[in-house]
């Protein structure tokens, strides 16, 4: 599973950083990012920060 975000789509909630923090996080541009090594099915967590996404601008 490889996680993406579709910066046109992110608005910068923050949510997939606040569900899954191992594999997102806001950067200085104020999106959200895949940190980089990240270890999406290790963590667990991808696919409820995806669902949980208000602009549905994570791909997995």
């Amino acid at each position: 599973m490889n996680p993406s975000v579709d910066h046109d789509l992110c608005i910068g909630c923050g949510v997939c950083a606040d569900v899954c923090p191992d594999v997102f996080e806001i950067g200085d541009d104020g999106l959200a990012h895949v940190k980089a090594g990240a270890d999406c099915e290790g963590a667990g967590c991808c696919q409820e920060a995806a669902d949980s996404c208000p602009t549905q601008a994570i791909s997995l």
